[in-house]
Order: C-alpha cells, then structure tokens, then sequence
C-alpha cells in the first residue's frame, strides 16, 4: 500500500510516505517546525519525500492527514493540501482525528507489547484550555470512549492506569489532576497516522476529496481584551 500522510495541527509538521513491499514495506519520514512556515514548507517537503520514495502522486493508495483539532490554521493548510493533491491525482483522502493520532503514537512508543491499554490524549488548545479524547486499544483495534471535549486542565478526569498523553505538560501539567496515571509526551506524527490508516481504509473510511475537511471543537479562535484582562486578573 502507499500511502502519504502528514499533519500540521500543532507547531510541528510532520510528513511521511510509505512504499509498499514485502512486508510493511519503506518509509520515509520528515518531521521539523510548523507554525507559519507549514504553508510555504509544506508541499516542497512532501514532493522530496515523493521522490526520495520514487513515487508519482498518481501511483497513491491514498493521501492521509490530521483532520484536527488542533490549530486553525494549521488544520486549513492540512485540508487545502490534502484536497488538491487528491484532486489532482484522482486520489482518495483519509482525515483521521488528531487525538486518536496522539493516543497510537503514546501506545507504540510505551506500550506497544501490551494488548490492551487506555489513552486519554491531550492537545493544546491555547486560551487556557485543551482538547480531550479518551481511546481504548483492544484487539489490534481502538475504539473512542465518550466525546471529544474542550476543557481547562482542571476539569479533566480520568483513570488510574491511563496514559495521558499529548503536548500539554510543559504549559498545563502543574494544573492537571494528580492520579497515577502516566504522563507521556506525544505529537500526533505522521507515521502514527500511517500505522492507522489500514485498518480505517479497510473500513472503508477514505472519502472523496471534496470531503478533504477539518475538525473544530472550537469555533472561536481568540480572546476579547475583557476575557485576556479577566485571566491574567485570576493568574
């Protein structure tokens, strides 16, 4: 199967391609900062990987990315790139949510021999507040537990023998509840997005390009003067 994915819903961009072949075939991986330099970075690094790959875009099984939450514009950018390069190579699209992302990259790098684990992921939400999504691994399978939420570290609640994970602790991990649970540094990277996409596009979870198109659990992007003023007053 070959696959391009790649997601710029944090500060990092992270992009990959996979050649198949015997087995799980070759990767090709870049990961570096995002930001505002996603929109001009973005496409060159996917074409040298393209080539590095030796694959024309045509030759895709399908284009996967990060459909978000996460940043606004990053999520833009993401959905944009996503929609012309499968329009343009007649291509399937594969959005998969950042969360879940999170959750697979924290359960291969610390619990990959366990057959079973829970992952509660965290992503940066600025002002103040995160986004939550609770993920059990069973059966070489996830499965969501409950909605997707935006919330201030304070009000999350989760599970002794959870991993938490995400990129919330440098900035919100003194704030966080105090539990047993394991707190794991973890981005939603493009080859977490690439262990997933089999099984999704054997579920039959890759849509046509037009419906190359982000998540938002939040519609409103910044704080008034009054609401900036309020939490510095609190702090």
């Amino acid at each position: 199967m070959n696959l391009l994915a790649f997601d710029t819903s944090t500060e990092l961009m992270s992009v990959a391609v996979r050649r198949g072949g015997t087995g799980a075939g070759q990767v090709w991986q870049h990961s570096g900062p995002g930001g505002a330099q996603t929109s001009t970075h973005l496409i060159p690094v996917i074409q040298e990987l393209m080539g590095q790959a030796d694959l024309e875009f045509e030759q895709l099984d399908a284009i996967v990315f990060g459909m978000g939450p996460g940043s606004f514009t990053g999520l833009r950018t993401a959905c944009s790139v996503a929609q012309g390069l499968a329009f343009g190579a007649h291509v399937k699209v594969l959005p998969i949510n950042t969360l879940l992302a999170v959750a697979e990259e924290a359960r291969f790098r610390h619990a990959a021999a366990l057959e079973r684990c829970q992952v509660t992921a965290l992503l940066d939400a600025r002002m103040d507040q995160m986004y939550a999504g609770r993920y059990e691994f069973q059966d070489r399978q996830w499965r969501q537990s409950g909605e997707h939420r935006l919330l201030r570290p304070e009000d999350l609640i989760c599970e002794a023998g959870d991993l938490l994970a995400g990129n919330v602790f440098a900035a919100y991990g003194a704030r966080l509840p105090a539990s047993m649970a394991l707190r794991v540094d973890a981005q939603p990277s493009a080859t977490a997005l690439l262990r997933l996409a089999p099984s999704l596009l054997a579920a039959g979870a890759a849509l046509p390009a037009q419906q190359a198109l982000p998540l938002y659990i939040r519609d409103k992007v910044a704080q008034t003067t009054l609401e900036r003023a309020a939490h510095k007053a609190v702090l």
